[in-house]
């Protein structure tokens, strides 16, 4: 019997993973402040530690700073006392089937923009990067997930996202207001915040 397909979060998992064994435990990345070390700590971290998961993207929410702070903390912890190839293979393995981040129905929701996202981090902070081929299912699964996150950021005015592999296909939110156009990957980096590394074009 034939194994069953790899997801995309599970191919893009690997693939980081590879890159981060690839490049070691300081390279930089196109997060602030993060080397390679860091990003894999984050991760290995949000797959095994349920306790550290409510502070991963609350900063921002009164009182969520709290809950970041330990997130790191433990994030830290982890960093300074693992061997890196360790904290590596831990992200290749992914989390325990007790943790939340291996139930089915969470990984699907949160897992794809994360590692799309964090798999060009480390892509993206190299010279000579050029942005990747993805299948048109792949492209599709991204897209949604750009829609999803593109909603923190549309503020009052609104936003329009526009695809520009596939002709008329755009996503309004609230207002309207710009129109940011670029393939689903490149948008999905521009709605994250890596407005530096996102191929897109805002108008």
């Amino acid at each position: 019997m034939s194994a069953s397909p790899r997801s995309l979060p599970e191919r893009e998992r690997a693939a980081l993973a590879d890159l981060l064994e690839e490049v070691g435990p300081d390279a930089p990345t196109c997060c602030e402040g993060w080397t390679t070390a860091h990003l894999a700590a984050h991760l290995a971290v949000r797959d095994r530690r349920p306790d550290a998961l409510p502070g991963y993207g609350l900063e921002m929410v009164p009182g969520g700073e709290r809950l970041g702070w330990w997130s790191h903390r433990v994030e830290d912890r982890l960093r300074t006392s693992t061997p890196y190839p360790e904290v590596v293979g831990q992200v290749r393995s992914g989390p325990p089937a007790w943790a939340p981040m291996a139930w089915p129905a969470l990984a699907r929701l949160l897992n794809v923009s994360e590692y799309a996202i964090h798999h060009e981090d480390v892509r993206r902070a190299r010279p000579g990067w050029e942005p990747r081929e993805l299948s048109s299912a792949d492209r599709d699964q991204i897209w949604s997930a750009a829609t999803v996150m593109a909603r923190r950021v549309s503020g009052r005015r609104g936003l329009v996202l526009r695809r520009s592999d596939v002709p008329g296909a755009e996503k309004r939110l609230g207002a309207g207001g710009r129109t940011v156009t670029g393939d689903p990957l490149e948008l999905l980096l521009w709605a994250s915040g890596r407005r530096d590394v996102a191929r897109v074009t805002t108008a």
